[in-house]
C-alpha cells in the first residue's frame, strides 16, 4: 500500500496530545463556535486539524486531504480522485464539550471510493485502533503499547447493540429488535465502530444524518475486523466520494 501506518499512528497520537492540552485547559476548552449547519467547533478540532493536514500533505504530496475542517474540494475536481485523505479532526465533538472523554481522531484512506484504512485514536483513553481492509486485519494498541487484534463477535442469539449518546431516534429501535438484540449501549463518536470491531457488539444501526469524515475510518477498522457497513438506502456497501457528502442511513453487522 506504500503507506507508513507507524507514520499515521504519530499523527493521530500528536492530534490528539493537541486536542487534550485544549480539553485540560477549562478557559480553552469552553470556547465553542458553531458553523452553518449548527454543529459545534472548538479550538480543539482547529488544533487537530492544523496537525493532521499538514503532516498527510509534507508526507503524501501526491494525494489530496477532504477534512471536515477545511475547505472542501469541488466535485468537480474531487470526482477524478482515486485516492484521498478523508479526516475528522475531532469526531464527537459534542462528547468534548460534555468532558466525557467519548471523542475520537479519525483519518482514512480512501481509494476507489471505498475505505481501505482507518486509524482512529481516543485521546483521554489513550487506545489506537488501526484496520487494513485490503489484508483483512485489524488492532487495537493500549496506552501499555501492547497489540490486541480485533474480530467481530458473530453472535446469534441474544446480541449486543451500540447507539448514539447524542442521537437517538424510534426507527433504531424498530430495527434492533429485528435482528434479536436484547441490549444496547450508548458511547459517543467513531467508538461504536471500534466496539463492533471488538466484538463487544454485534450491531450499530444510525438512522439520523452524518458525513462522509464520521464514518469512513471506522468503517475501515470495522471491515478489517470481518464486520459489514450497509447503506440503508441501497442495501450495498457504504460508499464514498459522492456529489453530496452527507451520509444515508447505514447498518454495520458484527455477525
Amino acid at each position: 500500500m506504500n503507506i507508513d501506518i507507524n507514520a499515521l499512528k504519530d499523527i493521530a497520537v500528536k492530534a490528539g496530545d493537541e486536542i487534550l492540552k485544549i480539553y485540560h485547559d477549562k478557559a480553552l476548552s469552553g470556547e465553542v463556535d458553531y458553523k452553518s449547519d449548527n454543529s459545534p467547533l472548538t479550538l480543539a478540532d482547529q488544533a487537530s486539524n492544523e496537525v493532521i493536514v499538514n503532516a498527510l500533505k509534507s508526507l503524501y504530496p501526491d494525494i489530496p486531504v477532504l477534512s471536515e475542517e477545511e475547505k472542501h474540494t469541488e466535485y468537480e475536481i474531487r470526482k477524478q480522485w482515486n485516492r484521498f485523505w478523508l479526516v475528522d479532526p475531532l469526531d464527537g465533538t459534542k462528547e468534548f464539550i460534555k468532558r466525557n472523554g467519548e471523542f475520537t481522531v479519525n483519518i482514512a484512506l480512501i481509494e476507489d471510493r471505498y475505505p481501505v484504512l482507518g486509524i482512529i485514536y481516543t485521546p483521554v483513553l489513550k487506545k489506537l485502533y488501526i484496520g487494513n481492509v485490503l489484508e483483512g486485519a485489524a488492532i487495537m494498541i493500549t496506552d501499555d503499547k501492547k497489540e490486541h487484534s480485533l474480530k467481530v463477535n458473530s453472535r446469534q442469539t441474544d446480541r449486543i447493540a451500540v447507539g448514539s449518546r447524542s442521537h437517538k431516534s424510534d426507527e433504531e429501535a424498530e430495527l434492533l429488535e429485528q435482528y434479536g438484540v436484547i441490549e444496547t449501549i450508548s458511547v459517543g463518536s467513531s467508538l461504536k465502530f471500534c466496539m463492533v470491531a471488538e466484538g463487544k457488539a454485534d450491531i450499530y444501526y444510525r438512522h439520523g444524518p452524518t458525513m462522509e469524515w464520521d464514518t469512513a475510518a471506522g468503517q475501515a477498522i470495522a471491515e478489517a475486523a470481518g464486520a459489514k457497513v450497509l447503506s440503508m438506502t441501497t442495501n450495498e456497501r457504504f460508499v464514498y466520494n459522492k456529489e453530496n457528502l452527507l451520509n444515508s442511513s447505514f447498518l454495520v453487522l458484527g455477525f
